[in-house]
Parts: C-alpha cells; structure tokens; sequence
C-alpha cells in the first residue's frame, strides 16, 4: 500500500518565494504519514507566461534549484518522497518537467512529450523518453497535463511496468476528467492527477484533482476552484494482474499482426 497526498493549490506566476511560502503553510497541514506527495504542473514557476524570456526568469535548474531543495528538506522531515512539477532551465532551454525526489536528492525526471497550445513557443519538446522509476517495491511513470490525450503515453508507461502514473497539470478544460478513468483501465493501473486552481491572466485552472484505481474508479477527488489535499491509499500489487476475465489480458490480446505500429498520419494543418 502506498498513501498519496496531491496538493491542490495555485502558484505564484514568477514568485517563487511566494510560491514557496503557500507550499510550506500547506505542507505543515498535513496531518497524516504519506509516502508520495504530488504537486501540480510547472509548481515552480506558474504557467501562463508572455513569452520565453518571462519564463526563463522563473525556471531552475534541477542540479541547483531553491524550489526542489525547499522540497528535498520537506521530503526529509516528512520521511515522504515528491512528485513536482517544474519549470526547467537547461542553458538557454526550458522544458516542461515532472522531477521525482526524496531527502536523499533527485531520483529521476521526465520532460513532457505533447506541448499545448502556446506552451510551443516557450518549451522545448521532450527528449527523455517515458522513464519508469522504483519507488518502494513498485514503480512509478510520469506524464504532463496535455500527455493525456494521447493513449500511447500511458500504455507505453504500463508495457514498462509502471504500477502507477503521476501525473501533475494546469488543466484548463474538463476533457482528462473523462479521459483518466478510460486511461487506467486499459492500462489496468492506478493514476494519480494533480491540478491545480487560480487565474493567470486569461486562464482559469478548474481543480478537481483525482485518482483513479486499476478498474477505472474514481477513489477520491478534489472540488473545483478550490485549495485542497486529497488524499488516497492505493494498492498497486493489483496494478500486476493484467487479466480482466480469466480469458481475457490487458496486454497477451493484443493484436500486433493487425497493428504492430503507429500508422503515419498525413499532415493536413
């Protein structure tokens, strides 16, 4: 068993130490020993940046970051490891990232594959694949917000052994909310999506973080509009068993003879 904590909150756009001091007041209220905390996409920085010179103002570099240290310290206290967000510099590039850590340091990141909307001209497109990391005795993938609408993430993630995915967001739409459901079950395993609330600019974040079990089930979620900390066990052993009838297998009945690749799709923008 594994219990989760996703901090439903709002970062500060370009205020890191405000963004910090929310977090540490949030952090304190915990009131229960969590293994994983889950925080939502780009925590580090807020979102709804002008241009890249804006943004690159409020990105870090993983190896020297105020924000994962702020965090590393936490995960310390806390006997806890994390799943952030992050707005990445890597010299003059900025990635999209999901960084994993514990009080011993970072684990293991992932870059977001599927950029959205104006997201393109700020963020390079990711080029570290779809890890998978040991968290405990299972395993744990990562994937981004607008990752969600494309089914090969997660299946590629669950062919890996992923037991579950994190998955931190900005989600502006409720389109994931009918998509995670469909999306654990078919990769028969639990995901964990943490999103986050407030308004930049022109965008609102709609909340209503959640997690859903290896069948598809909600188990909890998050209100609307609202700062909040779910929380939730999760058994990922049952992640293992791929069989949905005793005939009938999640990944053995495939039929690779009638699809073994993606098919090239023209380009008709």
């Amino acid at each position: 068993m594994i219990t989760i904590a996703a901090v439903q909150f709002a970062p500060k756009l370009g205020n890191l130490k405000g963004t910090i001091a929310e977090l540490d007041f949030l952090l304190q209220s915990i009131d229960q020993k969590v293994d994983l905390i889950l925080l939502p996409e780009l925590a580090n920085s807020g979102y709804n940046f002008n241009c890249k010179e804006e943004a690159l103002k409020s990105a870090e570099a993983i190896s020297k970051s105020v924000f994962l240290d702020f965090l590393k310290e936490y995960a310390k206290k806390m006997s806890c490891a994390f799943v952030t967000g992050f707005c990445e510099k890597t010299n003059d590039k900025l990635y999209n990232s999901s960084v994993f850590l514990d009080e011993n340091g970072v684990l293991g990141h992932y870059r977001k594959l599927h950029l959205f909307l104006h997201e393109k001209k700020i963020f390079e497109v990711g080029n570290l694949g779809l890890p998978v990391f040991k968290f405990k005795n299972y395993k744990l993938g990562m994937m981004i917000c607008f990752d969600y609408m494309f089914p090969e993430v997660s299946r590629q993630l669950a062919l890996k052994d992923a037991d579950f995915i994190c998955h931190p967001c900005n989600l502006v739409t409720n389109y994931a909310f009918k998509i995670m459901p469909a999306l654990a079950l078919m990769n028969s395993l639990y995901i964990v999506t943490c999103n986050r609330i407030g308004i930049e600019k022109d965008l609102r974040f709609i909340g209503k973080s959640l997690v859903v079990d290896y069948r598809g089930n909600i188990i909890t979620s998050a209100k609307k509009n609202q700062v909040e900390i779910i929380y939730s066990q999760i058994f990922p052993k049952f992640s293992r068993n791929k069989w949905v009838t005793p005939r009938n297998h999640v990944f053995l009945d495939r039929r690779l003879d009638v699809y073994p690749n993606i098919l090239e799709v023209p380009d008709k923008r």
